[in-house]
């Protein structure tokens, strides 16, 4: 069974970049869509990016395409989500998703995913 564990998480100013990670274990990630969702106060859980397993396939939430990149170090077991130029509006919990897939497809829909981490919080405020 895959375990993911979020880091990374912290408070930033508006225009500030930060990077999240995400450590896997139990299971080799190169077999895995993966990708990061968040929630916000109030607000229903959301998919920001993902990636194929090969890594052929991307999908962005129109909201941080641009701004945001989704990286995976297989070697290493980690993903990693690299956020530029953030706004208050991407205050957040963020987690990290994985489904094991024979295909090289991702998706933004909360139900595709069968492995979630705990969230690491993101607030962006000056």
């Amino acid at each position: 069974q895959l375990q993911l564990v979020d880091s990374g998480g912290g408070l930033v100013q508006p225009g500030g970049s930060l990077r999240l990670s995400c450590a896997a274990s139990g299971w080799t990630l190169d077999s895995y869509a993966i990708g990061w969702f968040r929630q916000a106060p109030g607000k229903e859980r959301e998919g920001v990016i993902c990636i194929g397993s090969r890594g052929g396939m991307t999908n962005y939430a129109a909201s941080v395409k641009g701004r945001f990149t989704i990286s995976r170090d297989t070697a290493n077991h980690m993903v990693y989500l690299q956020m530029n130029s953030l706004k208050p509006e991407d205050t957040a919990v963020y987690y990290c998703v994985a489904r094991r897939l024979g295909i090289d497809l991702c998706t933004l829909s909360t139900g595709f995913y069968t492995n979630w981490g705990q969230g690491t919080q993101v607030t962006v405020s000056s």
